[in-house]
């Protein structure tokens, strides 16, 4: 598939090179949360070893390294050279660099898709349906997808157990609400926060079946975050591993998990 894409967001590019993804999801307490149930869920979701992953904007490759340690096949996908270079040195599994929107696979090559960034920092709809595209063409038939998306109310959880939410901050709040378009005074860079129910009508549009949205770091995540609290991180897995069972608390982590299949 090849086209002519518009760049990824130069801030987008600061950011990472800034800060890489495997210190993002080390260093804190939150960050770990994360990791941690991300971990557990793709170990409950993803086809049995060896199958073929591909691990689209797999930055630094903290995931590609222990799903290949559990024998996965994976070759990962970024964007910002420097998050490959890091990837390619861990060994075990490929790398280059690349765009979710235009995938060098071939057609019907692989047997999962994770998608733990792209959707993030794509704010036009068209690019989403684009990544969401590719990632029904690269899977053989029955092959699993599993993207995560930021929370639209993440933000605002967020600020407020760190004390940080003012007048002006509540303004910016508001239109991130209502557009789901990151205000970059705010702190992050270029980014979509996503809704629980727009991003199940997103995974079934691109033609996905046995569709599902799932709460990553669950309702304790704020509390994590507040504290940078390591004791409540195992805690934190288990209540989120509790609130899948209730449709109301999807929305309750800061971030989202979509979930589909190719269909036979």
């Amino acid at each position: 598939m090849t086209q002519e894409l518009p760049p990824i967001p130069g801030d987008v590019h600061a950011y990472y090179e800034s800060l890489g993804e495997t210190d993002r999801l080390t260093a804190t307490a939150i960050g770990r949360l994360e990791f941690l149930r991300t971990q557990e869920l793709l170990r409950e979701l993803l086809p049995k070893p060896p199958a073929d992953v591909l691990d689209v904007g797999g930055a630094t490759g903290i995931h590609a390294k222990w799903l290949s340690d559990d024998g996965y096949a994976v070759h990962l996908v970024d964007p910002i050279p420097s998050q490959v270079d890091v990837a390619a040195q861990a060994g075990g599994f490929t790398a280059e660099v690349g765009d979710a929107r235009s995938l060098a696979a071939t057609d019907a090559s692989v047997d999962a898709v994770l998608l733990l960034g792209p959707l993030y920092h794509l704010p036009r709809e068209r690019d989403r349906r684009l990544v969401w595209a590719e990632g029904l063409r690269v899977l053989r038939p029955g092959g699993l997808v599993a993207a995560a998306a930021i929370n639209r109310y993440a933000a605002l959880m967020g600020l407020g157990v760190q004390h940080r939410v003012d007048e002006a901050t509540i303004a910016m709040l508001r239109e991130v609400h209502q557009t789901g378009l990151h205000n970059t005074e705010i702190g992050f860079a270029t980014a979509y926060y996503h809704q629980a129910d727009e991003l199940l009508e997103e995974v079934e549009h691109a033609g996905f079946v046995d569709t599902n949205v799932i709460s990553i770091e669950g309702p304790l995540w704020s509390a994590v975050l507040a504290g940078d609290d390591e004791a409540l991180v195992p805690y934190a897995v288990k209540v989120a591993r509790e609130a899948q069972a209730h449709d109301e608390l999807t929305s309750s982590g800061a971030h989202l998990l979509a979930v589909g299949r190719k269909p036979d």
